[in-house]
């Protein structure tokens, strides 16, 4: 992997460890690469442990691998539990789609649990170990989300998946959002940041419901997409860059793909009520806090 045009702006991180989720493939490989290539100790926190040794095998630095399913409270508290001494960056990276309704174990609707839930439940178990960043990957769809706080499983109301992938990255950016002012008022040095990586071909099936729908993403895809390395820019520039607490990264040209930058959430995503009680009904179903 040519990690060259990521690395440019990354500051050395000798003695520092980054944990990424789904860092096995897709951008969070790419911020991977980048990060170990910069001297960082990297923990790869995959489902697909076997996938995720194959990978790192190719990968330059420091770089290990450890099971994480997150869709899984009881494999979160474990990946928790055996992560010893300072985190100086979480990243959380992993992020799921499903074309049907998908319930977990834990009776949590999938895309709500892989892309949300189970992030806000990592960085809570983790969050005393945090030295530096977390930061939240979202997307550009969160700005014609809402929460549906009377079905959030999607259990009575028509699913579309878009939709649920909506409320998923919305409720990412509201995360960040409580979690940076938690920090700030209690005199903490972390920073939370969020990142939208654009417009990038990973394999990642983006799905809307609609086969015509579908057919023109997945056409646009292949006219406009960028590759990983450059989808990991701002995720990167979220992670190391000079950015203040609680900003959100995104591609520089039309939000699809170019250099990184600040970029705006939508007013829903930075609005502090809504930010509580997102954080309020997560913390109960995850049962952290």
């Amino acid at each position: 992997m040519n990690t060259k045009t990521v690395q440019a702006g990354v500051p050395d991180q000798t003695g520092r460890t980054a944990i990424i989720t789904g860092g096995s493939s897709g951008v969070g490989l790419a911020t991977a690469a980048a990060l170990a290539t910069r001297g960082a100790h990297v923990i790869l926190a995959v489902r697909d442990q076997e996938r995720g040794r194959a990978v790192v095998a190719e990968l330059p630095g420091d770089v290990e691998v450890r099971g994480l399913d997150l869709g899984s409270m009881a494999s979160v508290r474990d990946f928790a539990a055996g992560i010893e001494g300072p985190i100086d960056l979480l990243i959380n990276n992993a992020g799921t789609m499903t074309a049907a309704l998908q319930h977990t174990a834990d009776g949590f609707e999938r895309q709500l649990a892989v892309n949300h839930l189970g992030h806000f439940a990592l960085t809570n178990l983790l969050l005393e170990q945090i030295t530096g960043r977390v930061v939240g990957l979202s997307s550009s769809v969160h700005h014609k989300a809402h929460i549906g706080f009377d079905d959030l499983q999607w259990e009575h109301r028509p699913y579309r998946p878009l939709g649920a992938y909506g409320q998923s990255k919305l409720a990412v950016l509201l995360f960040i959002t409580e979690l940076q002012r938690r920090l700030t008022a209690s005199g903490s040095p972390v920073i939370a940041t969020a990142a939208d990586p654009g417009w990038v071909s990973t394999g990642f099936r983006i799905t809307t419901g609609s086969r015509t729908r579908d057919a023109a993403i997945a056409l646009g895809t292949r006219l406009f997409a960028q590759g990983p390395t450059s989808g990991a820019r701002p995720t990167l520039y979220a992670a190391v860059g000079d950015v203040p607490g609680g900003s959100y990264a995104g591609p520089s040209r039309f939000g699809i793909r170019g250099p990184a930058t600040l970029i705006d959430p939508s007013s829903d995503a930075v609005d502090a009520d809504l930010a509580g009680r997102v954080w309020e009904v997560a913390a109960r179903l995850t049962n952290t806090q």
